[in-house]
Order: C-alpha cells, then sequence, then structure tokens
C-alpha cells in the first residue's frame, strides 16, 4: 500500500460526501435553531461549527463503510449503532466548544457520563433521520461520480441491486395480497 495520492484522496472525499453532507448539515441546522432561541450570533456559530464538523466526519465515515461493502444500503442497525458513539461524542465537542465561547475557556457538563447516557438515548432518532437523508442523497450522488469512480460505480450499483430486491418483495406481496382477495370472493 503506498502513499495517498491527490486523486485517492479526492476519490475517498466523493465517496464520503453524502454522509458527510447530511451530518454537517444537520449540525448547521442544529446552530441555527440555537440563534432563533435568542442566543448571539457568535454563540450560534461556534455551536453550528463545533456540532457540524464532528456530525459531518462520522456521517462520512458511514457513506465510506457503506460504499466498501461493509455496512448494507437501507439497513438501521449499522446506522444506530455508529451514531450510538458518534453522536454522543459529537455533542460532547460542541458542549466544550459552546462553553469555552461563553465562559471563555472549555468545560465539561457537569454529569458527563449522565449527559453522554442521554446523548445514546437521543442518537437513536438522531439515526433514523440520518439514514433517511443518506439513502435519498447518497444513490444519486455516486451515480452522478460513477463515471470517474469505479468505487462509486460499485456501490452505485449495490443500491440498485437493492432497490431492485424491495421493488420484487414489494410486487410480491401486492400480488399475494390480490390473490388472497380473489379467494376470499
Amino acid at each position: 500500500m503506498g502513499a495517498p495520492t491527490t486523486e485517492g484522496l479526492r476519490r475517498t472525499g466523493e465517496l464520503a460526501f453524502p454522509g458527510f453532507a447530511v451530518g454537517t448539515l444537520a449540525g448547521v441546522l442544529a446552530g441555527g435553531l440555537t440563534a432563533i432561541a435568542g442566543q448571539p450570533a457568535g454563540w450560534a456559530m461556534v455551536s453550528a461549527a463545533a456540532l457540524a464538523l464532528p456530525l459531518g466526519l462520522v456521517g462520512g465515515l458511514y457513506s465510506l463503510l457503506m460504499v466498501r461493502g461493509k455496512v448494507r444500503p437501507g439497513t438501521f442497525a449499522p446506522a444506530a449503532l455508529l451514531w450510538l458513539v458518534g453522536f454522543p461524542l459529537a455533542r460532547l465537542i460542541q458542549e466544550v466548544a459552546a462553553r469555552y465561547a461563553i465562559f471563555g475557556e472549555p468545560g465539561l457538563p457537569a454529569d458527563v457520563f449522565g449527559f453522554l447516557a442521554f446523548q445514546a438515548i437521543v442518537s437513536a432518532g438522531f439515526a433514523i433521520g440520518f439514514l433517511w437523508m443518506h439513502e435519498r442523497i447518497a444513490p444519486q450522488w455516486l451515480a452522478k461520480v460513477a463515471t470517474r469512480n469505479p468505487a462509486a460505480a460499485v456501490a452505485y450499483d449495490r443500491y440498485a441491486a437493492h432497490s431492485r430486491l424491495l421493488y420484487s418483495a414489494k410486487q410480491a406481496r401486492r400480488e399475494a395480497k390480490a390473490k388472497a382477495r380473489a379467494q376470499r370472493r
């Protein structure tokens, strides 16, 4: 394995982009909510940046795991497990940064373990939203970059196969229901 090349880094960035974009967007929206809640603009910007970057990095990791075939498209458990760790850590980074912006020195929440446990519980809901957004963005993005990125083409084919499988299962259920209705008549 050689040193990473510029082309290799670009391709990896393309593969990580959908998850990075979804995570970053979530962080920026949370920062926007801070501003709407009446906090000063500087605090809101620190809050948004401190949450957006770690969420984007964990989201990018999810995309890379999916592209590398470690995670199947559309499955919740791997996303939930990743965010069970990633979301509390991202929130902890945001908390430390926000305390620095507000008080001038970084600090941890009074009950760190309680804070992390609560964030772990919240992470399941975040994982649902992340997965929903990722599944809408990733296939279109992978199709767009597939012509110049062979790994994206493979991942897109995996998405297409998954979609065909879901469609076939849905069709089979419809046909079974229609057959059952016809037999009842």
